[in-house]
C-alpha cells in the first residue's frame, strides 16, 4: 500500500485523502508522521486500536464498543487499519458531514455487514455504548433509556418497524436526520 517503507505518505494516498476529507496536505503529512511513530508496521491491529480507544474512556469499559468501531473502519476486512482507513475514519467521526457520519453510524450498527440493521443489532451496539457510560452518569439518564435495552427500544421506535423487521441504510440516515432525539441515542456524549 503506497510507500509504507519511506517516511512520507504516497502521492496517490495523499491525493485521495485530500479529495475525500477536509484535511490539508500538511495535516495529512503530520497525521502520517504520528501514525508511523505509533504503528511502525503501517497497520493498527484490533488490539492496538482497542488500547488506543480505551484511553479516551478511562472511567469506562470501551473494549466492546472499540471492537465495533474497528470493524466499521476496517473496510477491506483484513483485520487491520492502514493509514488511509484510519484517516478516513478520523475524518468521518470528527469533521465529516452529518450524512457521512450517519452512513458510518449505520456501518457501526450493521454488525453482520449485510446492508441492514435489526433490532438485535441496535441492542448490541446500545449495550456497547452503555459500557462507555461511567457508573456515576447512569443514574442521571431518563427512565425510558436508563438501560441498553430501553435505549434500543426507544431508538427502534423512531424507525416505525416491528421487532422482526429491518432497516436499510437510507431509512436509517433519514430517520436519524429527521429526529434529534434519535441522533442523541446512537451515540454517547460524556457529561462535561
Amino acid at each position: 500500500m503506497g510507500n509504507s517503507k519511506s517516511g512520507a505518505v504516497s502521492k496517490e494516498i495523499l491525493e485521495d485523502l485530500k479529495l475525500n476529507t477536509k484535511f490539508t496536505e500538511i495535516e495529512i503529512a503530520q497525521w502520517y508522521e504520528n501514525f508511523k511513530k505509533q504503528c511502525p508496521t503501517g497497520r493498527i491491529s484490533k488490539e492496538e486500536f482497542q488500547s488506543i480507544y480505551s484511553k479516551f474512556f478511562p472511567e469506562s469499559d470501551a473494549h466492546t464498543y472499540a471492537q465495533h468501531v474497528f470493524r466499521s473502519f476496517d473496510t477491506n476486512d483484513d483485520g487491520t487499519l492502514d493509514f488511509k482507513e484510519y484517516i478516513i475514519a478520523l475524518h468521518m467521526t470528527s469533521t465529516g458531514k452529518t450524512t457521512r457520519k450517519l452512513e458510518w453510524a449505520f456501518s457501526l450498527f450493521d454488525v453482520d455487514k449485510n446492508g441492514y440493521i435489526t433490532k438485535s443489532e441496535v441492542t448490541e451496539i446500545c449495550t456497547a455504548i452503555f459500557k462507555l457510560i461511567p457508573k456515576d452518569e447512569l443514574s442521571s439518564l431518563p427512565e425510558d433509556e436508563n438501560t441498553a435495552e430501553k435505549r434500543a427500544d426507544k431508538l427502534w421506535k423512531f424507525f416505525e418497524k416491528s421487532d422482526e423487521e429491518r432497516v436499510a441504510e437510507g431509512e436509517f440516515v433519514q430517520g436519524v436526520l429527521d429526529n434529534d432525539e434519535a441522533l442523541r441515542l446512537i451515540q454517547y456524549q460524556p457529561l462535561k
